[in-house]
């Protein structure tokens, strides 16, 4: 019997949040804190929209305000978690996510940014490069953020 299939997907929200160099921000997770790095992201209350979501998310996690939407991507994005971390993550009560993603302008000052929030889901944070963005993710997430690599090849 395959658990991973009974479990329903999360529904939730990612945030592509580009600063005036076209860089993108990640932080470095606090349960997960070796190599890897993600964009904000989480889920979506009840009663919620996805923007509103999306916006709530990148205040919860890095502080963040000042920003202009630039486009929101049509499609819901996948990803499953990998075996191992059915049952611990989500409470255990999801196999994945489905996500709607925003690819959001940065207009404030680095400053505002701050992880160390109330419930600090991240470490440290970074901007990075466009192309980098894959190779820094978790695996389970990597063909996700090549995905999302293509969404911004409008800025090159």
């Amino acid at each position: 019997m395959n658990f991973n299939k009974q479990l329903p997907l999360r529904s939730g929200v990612g945030i592509i949040l580009l600063n005036r160099e076209n860089r993108i921000l990640v932080g470095k997770r606090i349960d997960n804190p070796k190599y890897f790095w993600q964009m904000p992201q989480g889920g979506v209350n009840k009663n919620e929209n996805f923007f509103q979501a999306a916006k709530r998310e990148l205040e919860e996690e890095t502080a963040v305000k000042s920003i202009k939407l630039i486009k929101e991507i049509n499609e819901f994005l996948i990803y499953e978690l990998p075996q191992n971390l059915l049952g611990k993550v989500f409470g255990g009560r999801y196999r994945g996510q489905k996500q709607k993603w925003f690819i959001m302008k940065f207009i404030g000052e680095d400053k505002e940014i701050n992880v160390n929030t109330e419930n600090p889901e991240f470490l440290d944070w970074k901007w990075i490069k466009i192309s980098e963005l894959s190779s820094v993710a978790v695996d389970f997430k990597a063909n996700l953020y090549k995905r999302l690599e293509k969404e911004l090849n409008f800025l090159k």
